[in-house]
């Protein structure tokens, strides 16, 4: 079995794959004010409900956009399932050719979901990760990874909203049916959810004349808000990211393997 850990800025996603299969997942929630020792103990409880044993893990990769936690998650899974992770950065292979500027600056996340993306549903292909903050990601017909866009999270925009309006409170991501409303709190989610689906549509359409029709493939959580209400995304992949990271495992497998 392989585990796979995406480190994210709100959440860490966790996987297992068996034979390419992704046989359970969990999120837990980032902090950097954990130890390795606690986030064992969230996991651990997690395996032993799942029927899954840490002697099971054979191999892992994680991917990362927190440094902070690098070590600290890297330290937990070396000294409780026995592997050394991999690490996505320069110098492993992804199957992509990374198109961009700079490709160190590139967020190991973005490059993950293009990965099982393009694997997935072939090129060219867009794919919208909806977190923290949102990534709209480019790969082309060739896997060639062109690059993108990046833009505020859901979450963000309403956080920001209301922590800079002293007046405004803190909302519910909930979508009113209609977008003229009579109280605060509707009238911000009517705002922020199709303001948000009208900055999805404009990125989409705005690509989709530099390169062409294109495959539109949504991840995130928050993606699921905003999938019901525009017919610019043409699938919801929740377990995209996950399934980027074994793909990239299988590559570069040697360097995992338990010893």
């Amino acid at each position: 079995m392989n585990l796979v850990a995406d480190i994210g800025n709100t959440n860490i996603k966790i996987g297992v794959f068996e034979n390419d299969k992704l046989v359970d997942s969990t999120r837990l929630a980032t902090s950097n004010r954990k130890t390795a020792d606690e986030y064992w103990l969230m996991l651990k409880d997690m395996f032993k409900g799942r029927g899954i044993s840490s002697e099971q893990i054979d191999g892992a990769i994680m991917s990362s956009v927190n440094p902070n936690l690098n070590y600290t998650i890297e330290h937990m899974i070396r000294y409780n399932f026995g592997v050394t992770p991999m690490v996505v950065g320069a110098g492993i292979k992804t199957g992509l050719k990374i198109k961009y500027d700079n490709p160190k600056e590139v967020g190991s996340d973005r490059i993950v979901g293009a990965v099982a993306a393009y694997r997935t549903y072939g090129g060219p292909v867009i794919t919208i990760d909806c977190g923290t903050a949102t990534t709209f990601n480019v790969v082309n017909e060739k896997g060639e990874f062109l690059g993108g866009c990046i833009s505020f999270g859901l979450k963000t925009a309403a956080d920001s909203l209301s922590s800079a309006a002293a007046r405004l409170p803190n909302i519910e991501l909930n979508v009113p049916p209609e977008i003229v409303n009579r109280n605060t709190i509707s009238n911000m989610q009517a705002g922020i959810i199709y303001g948000f689906v009208g900055l999805v549509e404009k990125i989409v359409n705005k690509i989709k004349s530099e390169i062409g029709q294109a495959k539109v493939v949504a991840t995130g959580g928050l993606s699921e808000i905003i999938i019901k209400h525009t017919d610019v995304i043409d699938a919801f992949d929740k377990t995209l990211t996950l399934r980027g990271l074994n793909i990239i495992y299988n590559m570069n497998k040697q360097t995992g393997d338990k010893k």
